[in-house]
């Protein structure tokens, strides 16, 4: 089998950059590890952030700098936002409309975050996008190698009813989102479990800016799946406090814009908070019920699940992890570094946009922009691969104790390379992954990969910045 391009994920940014290709008349495979909504995408309940008007953009740009800590790589935020003013326009006449209004979250300096179906806005684009999409597609398959030779990717390794072959393709696109299965507490789908990124690693495709991972503040970790109920931003932004157990909104002891101070330091002020000892909640009583349960759906329903009256009950939160601002290095159009047809996009890449720490519904955004200049990049150069055939690596995928070193390292990400780290114990976890490496599945081992290489950067930076925070 050969396509002109295959996809790895089926996420936002995946199925958008098909869009393209397909409208282009190019082949287009793709590949999905489970179903096709298990995708970050698809569990994104903020929105996309969408600049007002040409006045806006250096707002955007400025709040965006601001949040990522001035890290990122300024011409990449300029296309950014000045690509987000065509957006609108884009989806409305594919047939997809927001919502009327638009809501302010943190770090934001003024409101310009878009919504549907209220907190469901990455599953109502995502399904809309989906229905839509003509490509081929295989689910329940996992990719446990790119075929690469020369700076060139020839195709992929895939599982696939247990059974073990290759498809090769003109154009390779990794869209497989990020890392959160790495952490004991997340908010990703069951799916992200940073394994492209290993794959990255061992195939010496650079990554970039890989300790800055983003805890999202405001997280209800009080359930047995190993995703979290994220709790999204945009309830602070309408007005929901942060309190103790005593009711204090202690928040603006840590930053004077309290619950609108961006994530990184939301997160902080809570874990530090819980570290003396007490509780958090997030307040939600001024909030009228119908108003609430029409507005954030998804949050009033699971939340009634557990026995949560909301809005009359506070809500119990912690931070969890969310994002990881790094990932595999790109050019502007999503192009893979020293590569001939080899791109990134969305969580999985590192286009700069995002710094040291991503500014509220920016992701979404990020997706729709680079996702397309890829399809155009592709398009553009019209890049053919060779006939070739590769051999299937016989690394065996899976170990019969993986799931045992799995959890283990969940444990030692959450406890030494989380929200607050110190060399000790950096060194600490770096330990236990290197002495884990050769007793795990290939799946699991590249896992480790990415882990190790997340501690060996966070290692290395030895000051603190944005999201990365270093206590010694």
């Amino acid at each position: 089998m050969k396509f002109d391009c295959i996809i790895i994920g089926s996420g936002l940014a995946g199925i958008w950059c098909a869009k393209f290709l397909n409208e282009a008349g190019l082949s287009t495979l793709i590949i999905t590890k489970k179903q096709v909504w298990d995708c970050n995408s698809f569990y994104a309940q903020g929105g996309v952030t969408i600049a007002n008007d040409e006045n806006d953009v250096p707002l955007h740009i400025e709040d965006t700098l601001k949040a990522g800590s001035f890290h990122n790589k300024k011409e990449a935020v300029k296309i950014l936002s000045e690509s987000s003013l065509k957006l609108i326009k884009e989806l409305s006449t594919y047939g997809f409309r927001f919502d009327p209004g638009v809501t302010k979250e943190g770090a934001h300096s003024i409101p310009r975050v878009y919504h549907k179906g209220g907190d469901a806005t990455g599953r109502e684009i995502h399904k809309f996008l989906f229905q839509k999409d003509k490509s081929f597609f295989i689910d329940e398959a996992l990719v446990f190698d790119i075929l690469i030779e020369n700076n060139i990717a020839y195709g992929v390794s895939v599982l696939h009813k247990n059974s073990q072959y290759n498809i090769y393709s003109n154009n390779i696109i990794i869209a497989t989102g990020g890392i959160g299965a790495l952490y004991k507490y997340d908010t990703n789908a069951r799916t992200i479990a940073g394994e492209m990124q290993g794959l990255a690693i061992e195939k010496g495709i650079t990554l970039k800016d890989m300790e800055m991972t983003q805890f999202h503040p405001t997280v209800f970790i009080e359930m047995k799946f190993s995703q979290k109920l994220l709790i999204t931003e945009a309830l602070r932004g309408e007005g929901a406090h942060v309190v103790d157990e005593n009711g204090k909104r202690f928040l603006f002891e840590y930053d004077k814009r309290g619950e609108l101070a961006s994530r990184d330091v939301v997160s902080r002020a809570i874990f530090l908070h819980q570290q003396k000892g007490h509780k958090v909640y997030l307040d939600v009583s001024m909030f009228d019920e119908e108003f609430f349960k029409k507005r954030f759906p998804t949050i009033y329903n699971k939340l009634k699940d557990y026995g949560i009256n909301v809005p009359y009950e506070p809500i119990p939160i912690s931070p969890a992890f969310h994002y990881i601002m790094g990932g595999i290095e790109v050019d502007l159009n999503s192009k893979v570094k020293n590569f001939k047809n080899l791109y990134a996009i969305g969580e999985v890449s590192n286009t700069g946009v995002h710094g040291a720490n991503r500014l509220a519904s920016n992701s979404l955004l990020e997706c729709f922009v680079f996702a397309k200049r890829a399809a155009e990049e592709i398009i553009k150069n019209n890049f053919k691969t060779n006939s070739k055939n590769f051999p299937i690596t016989t690394e065996k995928l899976f170990k019969n104790d993986d799931k045992k070193y799995k959890n283990m390292l969940r444990e030692h990400m959450w406890k030494n390379v989380g929200i607050i780290r110190t060399e000790k114990g950096l060194k600490e976890a770096l330990n236990f992954i290197e002495n884990s490496l050769d007793k795990v599945g290939r799946m699991a081992k590249l896992r480790f990969l990415t882990a190790r290489e997340i501690v060996k950067s966070a290692l290395a930076r030895k000051e603190s910045l944005g999201a990365h925070y270093r206590i010694d």
